[in-house]
């Protein structure tokens, strides 16, 4: 095996200092050093040092292979660092990497959080969106932010949201003679690097999203083509959502099941036909913080599905003609997952034909809910649901 030939040397505030002797030695003995001009800076690397290409690229770094190279990052490399994207590109075998502390670590220290029971989120480069699936009372969130007026921005996004409550406390410079830590946003000598702590203790007990399926259908924009609350719970629970694992949502709709499905830790695809929808999806997308997470495709299945990564599980609301359903049948792999739902005579009749050649689970949903009738109550039925489920 062949020595590594890349050093990622994670640094603190606290510079040279705070480096260990394996560190310092993988520092001095390489002839190239890439990092940004901060961390440059504080290693002392003089004409050794090269600056990141804005927007970052790890591509001068590869072009040197061989050579003997050190980049240096923020704390630990592989943490919300560019640890990650260059083993992405190399062997095992081609580097190593030397962490310290980084930000999260440090906050959490200053303030006795328990880290393992701490969400920590990097929002340097990231919509504000992605707290919304976190947040909730009694939560902790350590969030390292893009500069000092994000402090502000942050503040206003949770106070629009419903999450003014929160205690949010600024950590400035964590683990150099800079650092600072001071509760609230308002102010106005804020240093970068910047992380803020949040801290969800006086939230109202409502605050914050359901873990459960089937959230209210007012959480999202739709023009009425939703799969309805229970029937979203139930379609959900049959398509079994596991972190990491990747959907086709068919007709997406206003994307609801695939929001639900990114929020239990997925990936989605939400394919629809309509121009309209696939812009109330991607509103939903935004609103949830999940563009990360869930992709739109315009277009009409089958032909949209081509070049799409096949997937772990698929969804067809509305059930789908027999066309469809062929041609999705003979992509999938052998383990998928697949649920429709029709509400049609014509769709029921197509899921009960799929249901008595593939097996599977054939499941009638009528539900009714109680309403104003005169001066009483009775109850209000919709129409019902055929759903099938099967495995592949």
């Amino acid at each position: 095996m062949s020595e590594p030939w890349v050093s990622v040397i994670g640094l603190g505030e606290d510079g040279l200092s705070g480096l260990s002797e394996a560190s310092r030695a993988a520092l001095d003995g390489a002839e190239i050093v890439f990092g940004a001009p901060r961390h440059l800076a504080l290693a002392a690397v003089g004409a050794r040092g090269r600056e990141w290409p804005v927007p970052f690229d790890l591509a001068p770094l590869l072009a040197l292979r061989g050579r003997k190279v050190a980049m240096l990052v923020s704390g630990d490399p592989f943490w919300f660092g560019a640890g990650g994207s260059l083993a992405a590109q190399l062997t095992l075998h081609e580097w190593q990497a030397f962490p310290v502390a980084g930000t999260f670590s440090l906050v959490a220290a200053r303030l006795g959080w328990r880290l393992e029971q701490v969400a920590c989120i990097g929002l340097h480069a990231a919509p504000f969106a992605r707290l919304r699936p976190v947040l909730a009372r009694g939560v902790r969130v350590i969030c390292t932010l893009r500069d000092a007026a994000a402090v502000a921005e942050l503040a206003d996004w949770l106070a629009a949201n419903g999450f003014g409550a929160v205690r949010l406390t600024v950590c400035e410079a964590m683990g150099g003679t800079r650092e600072r830590l001071r509760q609230g946003a308002g102010w106005p000598d804020i240093a970068a690097p910047v992380a803020v702590a949040l801290e969800g203790a006086d939230l109202p007990r409502q605050a914050g999203l359901s873990r459960a399926s089937g959230l209210p259908d007012d959480s999202f924009a739709h023009d009425g083509q939703i799969t309805k609350r229970p029937v979203r719970a139930l379609t959900l629970s049959a398509l079994a959502p596991r972190p990491g694992e990747l959907l086709w949502d068919i007709g997406a709709g206003s994307g609801s099941i695939s929001v639900e499905w990114c929020l239990a830790g997925g990936h989605a695809v939400a394919i629809e036909a309509r121009a309209d929808r696939a812009v109330n999806i991607r509103l939903n997308a935004d609103a949830f913080g999940l563009t990360h997470r869930l992709r739109v495709v315009e277009g009409k299945a089958p032909a949209a599905l081509q070049d799409l990564p096949l997937p772990d599980a698929v969804f067809i609301g509305g059930g789908g003609d027999a066309t469809l359903h062929d041609a999705v049948w003979s992509r999938l792999p052998e383990g998928t997952r697949l649920v429709a739902n029709a509400v049609t005579l014509e769709g029921e009749g197509v899921l009960a034909a799929r249901h008595a050649r593939y097996g599977g689970t054939l499941l009638r949903i009528d539900l009714a809910e109680a309403a104003p009738l005169g001066g009483f109550r009775g109850w209000q039925a919709s129409r019902p649901v055929v759903q099938w489920s099967v495995t592949r």
